[in-house]
């Protein structure tokens, strides 16, 4: 992180630059027992192509909004950041019907097809994994982003004072998430480099968000991002506090 990075995508390119091997993401669904961990090149690398789906195929550009019906996933950090890329405005489980795109898990495909713009499903699958059969209406992530250029270049610059986020009905600016990231990393207990939180919380508000993504990317820090937290044992939990080595838990 850079004392100038004014957007989350400014924030990225920072981690990108100073160590990209580093692990930036990882993600765990106690669920199904899934485990992914991102390094920031690997991360960087998903954001980079999916911006470039946002923005060529699905035309989207500043101020655009993008509804993302999606619960806290790798793959939605990677959309978060591919939106600020973009300049478009990730709206966490907005409403698709005022929105230009949205993005849908595969529990909330019949809601999402209030969007009359373009419509993109998730099939949250272990590795990335596709549908068996692409939902009647949308486009499959998984099939279209991996033909999708390494690297990525917007338009139009993105205005870090323009909307960027919405979450829980608050709009915030690309550099009001930075601020405020930071601003609220000593009470997260992230202090810099080094520091690994675990959140179990969901991305549908603010301190989800931060906990699960932004506050470690704007304080050089990493997260373990745990989704179905609840249906892990006490005993597992500290076993992989300690394993991946956590210096923070919110759940």
């Amino acid at each position: 992180m850079n004392a100038t990075d004014r957007t989350p995508a400014d924030l990225l390119s920072s981690a990108l630059a100073a160590d990209p091997g580093r692990p930036l993401v990882t993600f765990y669904d106690d669920a199904t027992g899934e485990r992914v961990e991102l390094s920031v090149a690997t991360f960087a690398n998903w954001v980079a192509k999916t911006a470039n789906l946002l923005q060529g195929d699905l035309a989207a550009g500043p101020g655009d909004r993008v509804a993302l019906l999606l619960p806290a996933h790798w793959q939605t950090a990677v959309w978060l950041l591919a939106c600020a890329s973009v300049g478009a405005v990730a709206d966490v489980v907005g409403d698709p019907g005022a929105a230009d795109v949205v993005v849908s898990g595969p529990d909330s495909l019949d809601a999402a097809r209030a969007c009359r713009g373009e419509r993109v499903a998730l099939a949250l699958r272990p590795l990335g994994g596709r549908f068996p059969q692409v939902p009647d209406g949308f486009v499959d992530y998984a099939v279209e982003v991996p033909s999708q250029g390494d690297r990525f270049v917007p338009f139009s610059p993105v205005d870090p004072e323009e909307p960027a986020l919405i979450a829980a009905g608050r709009e915030f600016s690309a550099a009001e998430v930075v601020e405020r990231a930071r601003a609220e990393a000593p009470e997260l207990g992230l202090t810099g480099p080094g520091s690994r939180i675990l959140s179990g919380l969901a991305y549908d508000t603010w301190d989800g968000l931060n906990a699960g993504l932004f506050g470690a990317l704007a304080t050089g820090g990493s997260v373990v991002l745990c989704r179905n937290l609840d249906q892990l044992s006490d005993e597992a939990l500290a076993k992989r506090i300690e394993s991946e080595r956590v210096t923070v838990v919110r759940r």
